[in-house]
């Protein structure tokens, strides 16, 4: 299963809270392996557990096997009985955002977001207002200085999707950034 999906986006979440711990530094991850093993007797890299979490680069899926354990680990039997959870629960719904991110809507005028994404893309935005940006800097992107464009949230490990980007006297069209891996920095300055 894709590790971006909104199943394993909960998987995460109720993880992290069943623990009372966001997985943010390497020793996040040592810890959950460690309780990992002492709740279920199984083995789960630190590593393994850093690419779930997208904390490093590593496959877009997940095994089987990962996904057992961790869902055991919560409770549950397996992989299978965790989804049935879900379905019967209504509990990952489309519109839920689990990473951090940045809502447009709490912007101030003249605020900037800064984004990076692979391999090695990086972009400064000047927020206009009404849901309209500048950019200010491109690095290394088809995005460039001096363009503009409307978007909703910049959401980290999740492509952005810019509408009505204007590049000098083109007519605007719609782009998405970072579309197979998604956003890997998000700043708000």
């Amino acid at each position: 299963m894709n590790k971006t999906s909104p199943e394993i986006a909960e998987l995460r979440h109720i993880i992290e809270e069943s623990i009372g711990r966001k997985m943010k530094t390497p020793a996040d991850f040592i810890f959950l392996s460690g309780i990992i093993w002492e709740r279920t007797h199984e083995t789960m890299s630190p590593t393994t557990l850093k690419r779930l979490w997208g904390y490093i680069d590593g496959a877009d899926t997940t095994r089987e096997s990962t996904l057992r354990i961790l869902s055991n680990f919560i409770g549950f039997k397996d992989w299978d009985a965790f989804l049935k959870h879900l379905s019967e629960n209504n509990e990952v719904q489309s519109n839920w955002v689990c990473s951090p991110h940045i809502d447009v809507a709490e912007l101030h005028e003249n605020e900037h977001v800064e984004v990076s994404w692979k391999p090695n893309r990086h972009c400064v935005f000047r927020y206009l207002g009404e849901g309209r940006f500048i950019v200010e800097k491109a690095e290394n992107s088809k995005l460039k200085v001096g363009n503009t464009f409307s978007c909703s949230f910049f959401i980290l490990n999740e492509p952005l999707y810019i509408v009505n980007l204007v590049q000098g006297d083109n007519a605007p069209v719609d782009f998405v950034v970072g579309n197979k891996d998604g956003l890997c920095e998000i700043i708000k300055r």
